[in-house]
């Protein structure tokens, strides 16, 4: 029995309705808005269902459209892997590797890996979007992204995993503050102090906020930064403190100190479960696996 659409007509309505409009659409595929229209309404005659909800500015999907997207983005998917894979026969590999670090691991761990595997593999394009530990896993589910580094927790979306390594999660003071020449801080102490943290949706907010709920504290945030530079120069002047993993607090003007009870994460490369590796982006994994010692 013939279908009643392709793939084709299936990517057009993905994208009409991810970017919410036809002109949009239009201008993501490289095609006429005229040629959009005409695919959706073929598209909704021959499916005999209305799809869409046409707004004066914008477009939404009817309750038939969104359950239609959800299979027409697993088709699209398993097309593009299937393609891939075909193409992989015959000794194509694909030439890009997205992957998402969270910035902390993206500034101080994994350069070296990074460096060494374009070394190895000049012909592979290496991108790398630096994001928070929640996007980042979002960003793999949709497909944005390749592969990503995650914290291992209960949190976390099921996923393909490879442990990469444990580190600690320590307090970050000036060298002059009153816990630099402690052996360790509790969390009432560390709550006490006015804090410098990440914005929500990165692993060092969520561990504070994790923090403050198991011990009922709340935290004194004085300045909220994503930027690893600026919050390390607002520590070393004494305007607040912050927790850092430990490789971070590498220069002589701050001081690493333990929690009572030490903070551990433990962290993965991921990628889709039952996602389809390209020989790049397994070549990948297995070069961060085998030199994992460099972490």
């Amino acid at each position: 029995m013939a279908l009643p659409f392709d793939l084709r007509a299936l990517r057009v309505f993905v994208t009409v309705a991810d970017r919410a409009g036809f002109s949009a659409a239009a201008r993501d595929l490289h095609v006429a808005q005229s040629a959009v229209s005409q695919t959706i309404a073929n598209l909704e005659r021959q499916l005999e269902l209305t799809l869409l909800h046409r707004h004066e500015r914008r477009i939404s999907l009817t309750p038939e459209g969104g359950e239609l997207y959800v299979h027409a983005r697993e088709l699209l998917e398993r097309a593009e892997s299937t393609h891939l894979a075909m193409r992989e026969l015959h000794g194509l590999v694909k030439g890009e590797v997205r992957i998402g670090i969270p910035s902390m691991l993206g500034s101080y761990y994994f350069p070296p890996l990074l460096m060494g595997f374009k070394a190895q593999h000049p012909g592979i394009r290496l991108t790398v979007v630096e994001a928070g530990a929640r996007r980042l896993q979002r960003m793999i589910a949709a497909g944005e992204l390749d592969l990503g580094v995650v914290i291992d927790d209960e949190q976390s979306q099921p996923m393909e995993r490879r442990h990469l390594t444990r580190e600690e999660m320590v307090v970050c003071v000036p060298r002059e503050h009153v816990f630099a020449e402690r052996n360790s801080v509790s969390a009432e102490e560390f709550f006490q102090e006015p804090l410098v943290l990440f914005q929500d949706g990165y692993f060092h907010r969520e561990f504070v906020d994790a923090l403050s709920r198991q011990t009922g504290l709340t935290a004194n945030v004085a300045f909220q930064s994503n930027l690893i530079p600026l919050t390390k120069a607002i520590v070393r002047q004494g305007f607040g403190i912050t927790t850092f993993l430990r490789r971070v607090v590498d220069e002589p003007g701050l001081a690493a100190v333990s929690f009572d009870e030490p903070a551990w994460l433990d962290l993965s490369l991921a990628w889709a479960k039952d996602a389809y590796l390209s020989r790049a982006e397994s070549a990948f994994v297995e070069y961060v696996i085998a030199h994992r010692e460099v972490l």
